[in-house]
């Protein structure tokens, strides 16, 4: 237990626990000493999830009385040691055996009464993002999914390996094992072979059936029926003549009845209503009345969020209306990942580059619906990630005010560096990126002082992971000239 006494230090008294964290566990991997076992992600995790018994005191009634119940060792931490930790296993969920990763957050979970909010929220999003495949689209997978029959790869034996020992009698010959055990150990490899097979099998059908609940930027060719054009047609004409909040009511459940008999139709039918021509009192009735209630959907919240508000915020050259703003924020609390995928990311990936109403519209649903660790999360696939991670959900006809890159203006070092106070964690890989955005920015913006102020924020909050950027960061920081350069190349010197 020693030798675990630094990891959660940082996680006690660090700002950026999981940097700190991940650069500890990295340099310690390995390391035991003759009474303990070595460190490594497993013997964490197994740390975390021993079995410990509690004694839970019961003051609800007059005489207070006490039991034991059985919990995990991370269950006996403070709850913000316990948040913290929970949130670093999201970020480097990578590292980890995704099989005891979801264990842990389920378990975590099971004792929801009386669970912290912030325990409880973690434990969430590390859930959530273990039901991702590499912050692809998301299945939707619940707890009581049966996700475990799907066998964990974390230590399975490589398919090489097990092709070699399918075909040669005497298999890696400098290995103190015989045959015979290898077999016995993992089986017959036709039945493994097979098991594959199948597995290969189940993960395309859940990756088709994925990709056909949810429309991206392709939409249904299949033409919708006279009837059904009919029906928007009328309910287009009922939305542009709206004059009361009682006739939006009747009329968003009218919209939702259409789409809900045409599911696979429903963002077809949406942009055949044009809602986002409404004004914004109007919109924010509609917003509040389509709203599906469960957390763990995906496809309808993102299309009501991509027909009603996105086009509205795309379009923003001044301060949000705040009616609009609060019934969108009111949403994405409910909706948290379709809040990612219909809105902040086509935010971000705005082709003309976002303004300063749009970067606090951003940080308005950044600050008031996502935790730290998901926006970490959600900031490493949009600075690191390829196109296919970074494929966002919107009407066709607004997709080509979407770019597939994000345009650097002021705004979006802004942006950054709203973020890195809000105290959430970049990941090396962002920070690399961000240095080599900085590099090719620093003579775009040389008398900027948004961009000098950004630069000494990530200077102050990333200095561990800005140690082999010094050279390269002090070279951008000597092109700009503002009130904020010298207080930059100081803190680079004394890196």
């Amino acid at each position: 237990m020693e030798a675990w006494v630094p990891l959660f230090d940082i996680f006690l008294n660090s700002p950026a626990p999981e940097s700190e964290a991940s650069m500890w566990l990295h340099g310690s991997s390995g390391a035991s000493s003759s009474a303990e076992t070595p460190i490594t992600t497993a013997s964490f995790l197994s740390l975390l999830m021993k079995p410990f018994d509690a004694i839970v005191v019961d003051n609800s009634s007059s005489s207070s009385s006490s039991s034991t119940r059985r919990v995990m060792f991370v269950q006996t931490l403070p709850n913000m040691v316990q948040a913290r930790i929970l949130s670093f296993l999201a970020v480097e969920r990578q590292r980890f055996c995704r099989r005891d990763l979801r264990r842990l957050a389920r378990d975590v979970l099971s004792g929801k009464d009386g669970l912290d909010f912030w325990v409880e929220k973690a434990a969430r999003n590390l859930f959530d993002a273990l039901s991702e495949s590499d912050y692809k689209w998301i299945s939707g997978l619940s707890l009581d999914s049966g996700e475990e029959a799907v066998e964990d790869e974390f230590e399975s034996v490589p398919s090489w390996l097990m092709e070699s020992l399918a075909s040669a009698s005497n298999w890696l010959p400098w290995l103190p094992i015989l045959d015979e055990d290898l077999r016995t150990l993992y089986g017959n490899s036709g039945k493994n072979e097979d098991i594959l097979d199948q597995i290969g099998e189940d993960a395309e059908e859940l990756m088709d059936e994925v990709m056909d609940e949810v429309e991206i930027d392709h939409p249904i060719n299949d033409s919708l029926g006279p009837e059904i054009q009919n029906k928007a047609a009328n309910l287009k004409a009922q939305i542009t003549n709206l004059e009361s909040a009682s006739k939006t009511v009747d009329l968003a459940n009218e919209i939702r009845e259409l789409c809900s008999k045409n599911g696979g139709d429903s963002l077809m039918i949406l942009g055949l209503t044009e809602p986002w021509l409404v004004d914004d009192e109007i919109a924010s009735v509609l917003l509040s009345h389509l709203s599906n209630g469960s957390e763990e959907e995906l496809k309808w919240p993102s299309q009501v969020l991509c027909s009603i508000v996105l086009p509205k915020l795309l379009a923003l050259e001044e301060p949000a209306p705040r009616v609009l703003l609060t019934a969108t924020i009111e949403y994405c609390k409910l909706h948290q990942r379709a809040a990612e995928y219909a809105l902040l990311l086509p935010l971000i990936l705005r082709k003309d580059g976002i303004n300063n109403p749009i970067c606090d519209v951003i940080m308005r649903i950044v600050k008031e619906c996502l935790h730290p660790a998901h926006v970490s999360a959600f900031f490493q696939k949009l600075l690191c990630g390829d196109n296919d991670e970074r494929r966002v959900i919107c009407q066709p006809c607004h997709q080509h005010l979407i770019s597939d890159q994000i345009v650097w203006t002021e705004s979006v070092f802004g942006l950054l560096q709203n973020i890195l106070i809000h105290y959430v964690c970049f990941t090396q890989d962002s920070v690399d990126h961000i240095v080599y955005q900085v590099q090719h920015s620093a003579g775009k913006f040389p008398k900027s002082l948004k961009f000098g102020n950004f630069l000494l924020c990530l200077v102050t909050k990333c200095s561990p992971l800005l140690k082999s950027h010094r050279r390269v960061l002090t070279e951008a920081v000597e092109r700009t000239n503002t009130l904020v350069t010298k207080s930059i190349l100081s803190k680079l010197s004394a890196m």
